[in-house]
């Protein structure tokens, strides 16, 4: 067993027993992932003036005092607008390890309905960023950027991963990691920066679909549902048209798809860092992480491809097929999880290819 890396399914668990971890209320079925835990909005949202940082002097709370509306009861649901930033205490509460640190992220569900999520922990000057030892409350800033949408208490908007000292694979380790286990499916894989790079598909489906584009004005998003909308009274299907490109609009939000396969081996952890501004207007709009076992053949993802969340900013901006829109950072696992990402878990998005969220219909 490794002594640094991401703490698997088994050692979260161990977190809750150790009191590392604690929770207003028992943990869910499904909330600890294979390399990471949901993490649960709690009964009450505060809608504040401006999106905060605590800064190492102070607690969240004590910013929330000065800053917040008004007081929004998530008991029974409530609606959250678009433009609004909200900041919600979360039910799980930290103790953490001298030795554990830990990183957040919005779910993919979260990301591809363009809600834009961030953790907050007390006396710190990033988000979704946990120091090692750190004890305290944790709280989301959640910020609807295209549809309004109903939570409530419970409902999972972002998770956390914990790990040892530091996990991240050197450029060369990557590289024996892809002759190994082909990581991204590409003959002559990108490899730089510490990552390896993701271009975008622009040829499209056998039906020529190459991605959707959010309508505005909708009707609210509940986050609980499953299969509960009509893809068409949110978004607006695109289609290769002949050319493989496709301009983004400023400020409009896209739902495209890699053309690489992508594969996450039981061992190892990743994670979609946002692109290089230098190279574009325009942003994969959402890090997101990837679970060991995702695009794992014996897992049932053979084919997988990563979902982009896409915003131009400023300027339209001219995306061609081929062009690099992102990159996966990898990391070791402390060991390998208990349950693979895939279909023993009934995962959402596994073996996907272009996929809207779980909310809408098939």
């Amino acid at each position: 067993m490794r002594k640094t890396g991401i703490l698997p399914d088994r050692d979260i668990a161990g977190l809750f027993e150790a009191g590392a971890l604690a929770a207003d209320r028992p943990l869910d079925d499904d909330q600890i992932q294979p390399a990471s835990l949901d993490l649960r909005l709690g009964a009450k949202a505060y809608r504040v003036r401006a999106s905060f940082l605590p800064g190492p002097s102070s607690t969240v709370s004590d910013k929330l005092e000065r800053l917040k509306l008004h007081e929004i009861d998530l008991s029974e649901g409530a609606v959250l607008e678009t433009g609004c930033v909200y900041v919600v205490p979360l039910q799980e509460r930290l103790t953490l390890p001298a030795d554990v640190s830990a990183s957040a992220n919005p779910k993919s569900s979260t990301g591809r309905l363009d809600i834009f999520t961030r953790i907050m922990a007390d006396r710190t000057q990033e988000f979704d960023k946990i120091p090692a030892g750190y004890d305290g409350p944790l709280f989301m800033e959640v910020s609807p950027r295209t549809f309004p949408i109903v939570v409530r208490a419970g409902s999972r908007l972002s998770q956390i991963r914990f790990r040892k000292g530091h996990a991240l694979l050197s450029e060369p380790e990557l590289r024996d990691l892809h002759a190994a286990e082909t990581l991204v499916a590409s003959e002559e894989p990108n490899i730089s920066g510490g990552g390896i790079a993701l271009s975008i598909d622009l040829t499209g489906t056998t039906e020529g679909l190459i991605g959707y584009r959010a309508k505005h004005h909708t009707a609210v998003v509940d986050v609980d549902r499953r299969a509960a909308l009509d893809v068409y009274d949110f978004w607006e299907p695109l289609h290769a048209r002949g050319r493989p490109e496709l301009i983004l609009d400023p400020d409009e939000f896209y739902i495209l798809v890699s053309r690489e396969a992508v594969h996450v081996p039981p061992l190892h952890a990743a994670e979609m860092t946002p692109f290089d501004p230098l190279v574009g207007e325009f942003r994969v709009h959402y890090a997101g992480f990837f679970d060991p076992g995702f695009g794992h053949s014996a897992s049932g993802g053979t084919g997988a491809r990563a979902v982009l969340e896409v915003r131009s900013h400023e300027v339209p901006f001219i995306l061609e097929h081929g062009q690099i829109v992102g990159r996966l950072v990898y990391e070791h696992m402390l060991a390998r999880p208990g349950r693979l990402y895939g279909a023993d878990m009934k995962s959402n998005y596994q073996a996907q290819g272009l996929k809207l969220s779980k909310h809408f219909r098939a």
